[in-house]
């Protein structure tokens, strides 16, 4: 038996607005309508499918680059730059971390947490895949 994943808890100044803002990045629900006083909100995928992100008030700011981070692909039948566009159009910040040259754009969101807009989609990242490995199959 293994254990399981709950929730990734992401520490913030304003659960709500944070919560928010990823609620309309990811297209992901409240687990519970949140009240004006709370201090923690969880955001879950429709339908379930991935782990849910908790976010908790708490009194410290963020003052290092994460040494956590999520990657998001731009959906299906969307691409790269179209995702940039909107991702940037909500209020996510483009970031150097010392990135160099990558396929990949690292944003930062509303509080500064850093994560990266990949380039493929889901379906491109699966061709890809099934090509690697088919070409690693030995005939």
């Amino acid at each position: 038996m293994t254990i399981a994943v709950s929730q990734l808890t992401i520490d913030c100044a304003d659960p709500h607005a944070l919560a928010r803002w990823w609620r309309e990045v990811l297209g992901w629900e409240y687990v519970w309508p949140p009240a004006d006083d709370d201090d923690e909100i969880a955001i879950d995928p429709p339908g379930g499918g991935a782990t849910g992100w908790l976010f908790i008030r708490v009194p410290d700011e963020k003052v290092v680059k994460n040494r956590l981070h999520v990657d998001v692909r731009p959906a299906d039948g969307s691409d790269q730059a179209t995702e940039l566009e909107r991702l940037l159009s909500l209020g996510a910040t483009r970031v150097d971390i010392g990135q160099q040259d990558v396929p990949w754009h690292v944003l930062a969101d509303p509080e500064g947490n850093e994560f990266c807009l990949l380039r493929r989609t889901p379906e491109q990242a699966a061709a890809a895949l099934a090509e690697e490995l088919a070409a690693a199959t030995p005939s």
